[in-house]
């Protein structure tokens, strides 16, 4: 395991107070880990995931305000005047059955939509809570080091989009002191673990989701002239989508269209009255969300005509369970504050300049409120370094995130998580 070395050159922490520090609690941060990674628990579920935060938040002197957007917490630490930093982490599991063969894998299943399905955090937010506990841990045991109040905030739900905006649908706001900034870490497999990411503005997409049901006219496959053939009018329409951001769209601006799901169709003989299709629309801009939008319904709607559809398609947008994502806007002026306080001491090779990339994230919207509040997101890396190397050799990547297969590299990511965190917590509450 890496020690928190940066810290003792900052005078953030003496050296005594680093091996105490790990001497006690880092064995404890990594059997929560894998308490966490063997428990999962799914979004708007994690009701064992919450007691165990807020128990030991509680244990440790914060004001813990629990049951917000039902499985959510807050844990409050006021320490003089100053300004108030959020520091947010997500609870929540997939449906994902785990596939790592590590000791502690998930063999536990939820019910999803009716049916058994297996729960694994695939996403990385077993160490998202262990770095908000640890950091947690160290600020109570170094409150001469810093001044103004931390809010650490347990969201639900990050994997549906719905957790944020219920949380402050619930008055978030009104139950903690208002933050003026807000901060979270999100892990990234592609990155060596210890490594730092960062992105000024868009760093995470606006995530659409969008139902399309063509309506056809059903009839025998041996007389398709008496039938209106909606497979036909959807394999047309899948083509048409892929010109949206290859010909209507600026070539500097990134967007994607994905169709993840066709259905149509019960027989080989039988022309149906219906095909459904259910795609995905990530873009940065709220100009281009609309344009893209706009474009399927107008392309869907001529299709149909082109192919006379007895009815005009249903065309519903962010319809499902999965709620529509804004984008993740990193505030410029605070990333470079906070950069330069970690250049200042890590070693130049662990602070990198990532590029936007077009996964979703709800944490956005913890400051995209009236006023807004600067908020920021780092990446953090969680593959260890040689094994980088040997993956790179023989021309693999590292396992994705949401892949069965994710485990990352705990020993190294957790302390240096609690590290970047820390030096960034001690820059925004100076004494």
């Amino acid at each position: 395991m890496i020690t928190m070395a940066a810290l003792l050159l900052t005078g953030l922490l003496t050296q005594k107070e680093v091996i105490e520090y790990w001497k006690h609690f880092a064995s404890q941060l990594l059997e929560l880990y894998r308490s966490l990674h063997s428990e999962p628990e799914l979004s708007f579920e994690e009701r064992s995931t919450a007691q165990k935060l807020s128990e030991r938040l509680r244990n440790e002197g914060y004001e813990v305000i629990e049951g917000i957007a039902g499985t959510g917490l807050a844990g409050v630490m006021r320490n003089g005047s100053g300004p108030v930093v959020l520091v947010r982490t997500d609870l929540d599991a997939l449906p994902v059955k785990e596939q790592t063969g590590a000791a502690f894998a998930s063999t536990r299943t939820a019910v999803l939509n009716g049916q058994e399905v297996p729960v694994m955090h695939a996403c990385g937010h077993d160490v998202h809570m262990s770095i908000w506990l640890g950091l947690a841990q160290l600020l109570v045991r170094n409150k001469d080091k810093w001044q103004g109040t931390v809010v650490f905030v347990g969201q639900p739900a990050e994997e549906t989009g719905a957790g944020a905006k219920r949380m402050l649908d619930e008055g978030l706001y009104q139950k903690i002191p208002r933050p003026n900034y807000a901060l979270a870490l999100h892990v990234d497999p592609y990155l060596p673990s210890g490594t730092i990411g960062y992105t000024r503005g868009a760093a995470f997409a606006n995530v659409n989701s969008v139902d399309i049901v063509l309506k056809g006219r059903g009839g025998h496959g041996a007389a398709p002239h008496k039938a209106v053939d909606p497979i036909v009018m959807a394999a047309a329409l899948v083509q048409s989508l892929q010109t949206i951001v290859s010909r209507e769209m600026n070539p500097t601006e990134p967007a994607v269209v994905t169709i993840g799901s066709i259905h149509g169709g019960t027989r080989y003989n039988i022309i149906p009255d219906e095909v459904k299709l259910q795609l995905t629309v990530r873009s940065y801009s709220a100009a281009a969300r609309d344009r893209i939008l706009n474009s399927i319904r107008r392309m869907a709607s001529a299709i149909a005509t082109a192919y006379r559809a007895p009815a005009t398609p249903e065309v519903l947008v962010d319809a499902g369970n999965q709620l529509a994502t804004p984008a993740t806007v990193n505030d410029a002026a605070l990333v470079d504050r906070i950069v330069a306080a970690w250049q200042k001491v890590l070693p130049k090779e662990r602070v990198i300049e990532r590029s936007p990339e077009m996964i979703g994230e709800d944490f956005g919207r913890f400051g995209e409120v009236t006023p807004p509040i600067p908020s920021f997101m780092f990446r953090l890396g969680t593959t260890a370094p040689e094994e980088l190397k040997h993956l790179s050799e023989a021309g693999l990547e590292p396992a994705p995130l949401h892949s069965s297969y994710y485990l990352p590299d705990v020993e190294s990511a957790i302390p240096a998580g609690i590290e970047a965190m820390y030096i960034a917590l001690t820059d925004l509450l100076k004494r």
